[in-house]
């Protein structure tokens, strides 16, 4: 993990004080900023998004697709785990606990919203840092990289049609042709420029991808950060009201990340899998895209959304989480292999 990646729960922190004390400090500027936008799109947050998946998904190689045959096994529990669990897992927890058991203590007309981010987060699988789980536990490369590739041609055309029946069934109306544009924006239009420049660099040669692969690392992380100043500073006011809200919201992203590991270990382990197969397809189905979450949120809610503080939420918590998570399934590898 490079520096930004290790420390990034640090960097988010200091986002989120730096984006309240300048949203404090200087609110005109922030509101001319949350102005620029074109068909509900806001143009600096659209150029930050790309910035921030693009260079991941350069890394996806959809030709490793054919790889998914060696693994049936593993792969069916990613399957499942990512598209039939998880986001149906979330929906019900946030339901549970942001509409339910945290309600008092809430602001009643974000309630909706917050409910909204949090699906939005569990709807679309990890791209990026699962790489670097996946690393960091032994997986096989192959089995990594060929969930990645599927799980990125299902959310083409799987994204939409989840979030929307999902916030149908909490009660929460979003326009289709609003979700629709952010598909297009956020996954479609990133794909295919992110597979048109991955051909250019491989067509100059491994070496020559490899070495711009090392260059572009931080864009990511460093256009999120950006991001999230953004959020935080039209956030701020909210926070400083009830600085409690980011607590409770974390509270059903951890439930879920550790109730989808555990499921998604526990499957492989039953259907037989390797242990550096079951790592990945684990982490995968705890991990999020929190990037497209936090872009699809912003362009559905605002800037001011408790949907937009929801999935930031998410990004403050995966790391250290995640960390954790990786830790659990290398050191629990003797019981796995008794199987």
């Amino acid at each position: 993990m490079n520096v930004f990646e290790r420390y990034l729960t640090l960097w988010v922190l200091i986002c989120i004080i730096a984006g309240i004390f300048l949203g404090q400090l200087a609110p005109s500027i922030f509101q001319a900023i949350g102005s620029l936008e074109i068909a509900q799109v806001n143009l600096p947050v659209g150029l930050l998004i790309w910035i921030m998946i693009i260079p991941m998904l350069v890394k996806v190689d959809f030709g490793a697709l054919h790889e998914v045959k060696k693994h049936v096994k593993g792969i069916g529990v990613t399957l499942f785990v990512n598209w039939l669990v998880k986001p149906f897992s979330m929906a019900f927890l946030a339901w549970l606990f942001i509409r339910v058991l945290f309600a008092e203590w809430l602001p009643s007309d974000q309630i909706d919203s917050y409910i909204a981010g949090l699906i939005l987060l569990a709807a679309a699988p990890c791209t990026a840092m699962v790489f670097v789980w996946s690393r960091l536990t032994n997986g096989d490369p192959l089995f990594t990289l060929s969930q990645v590739a599927l799980n990125d041609s299902i959310m083409v055309v799987a994204f939409a049609p989840l979030v929307a029946f999902l916030l149908g069934i909490s009660a929460i109306t979003v326009p289709w042709d609003t979700l629709l544009t952010s598909v297009v924006l956020y996954i479609v239009i990133p794909v295919i420029l992110a597979q048109l420049w991955r051909r250019a660099l491989l067509a100059k040669g491994q070496t020559s991808f490899d070495v711009v692969m090392e260059k572009i690392a931080p864009w990511s992380i460093t256009a999120l950060l950006a991001t999230l100043v953004l959020l935080f500073a039209f956030q701020g006011q909210a926070i400083l009201k009830q600085p409690l809200i980011i607590g409770l919201l974390a509270v059903p992203i951890l439930i879920q990340v550790f109730f989808n590991s555990a499921l998604a270990y526990y499957l492989n382990r039953a259907c037989g899998e390797k242990h550096n197969v079951a790592c990945p397809s684990a982490l995968i189905g705890a991990s999020n895209f929190f990037e497209l979450a936090v872009a699809a949120a912003i362009s559905l809610f605002g800037f001011e959304s408790g949907a937009a503080l929801a999935t930031v939420v998410g990004v403050l918590i995966e790391v250290p989480v995640m960390l954790l998570v990786v830790r659990l399934v290398n050191y629990s590898k003797g019981w796995y292999e008794k199987a």
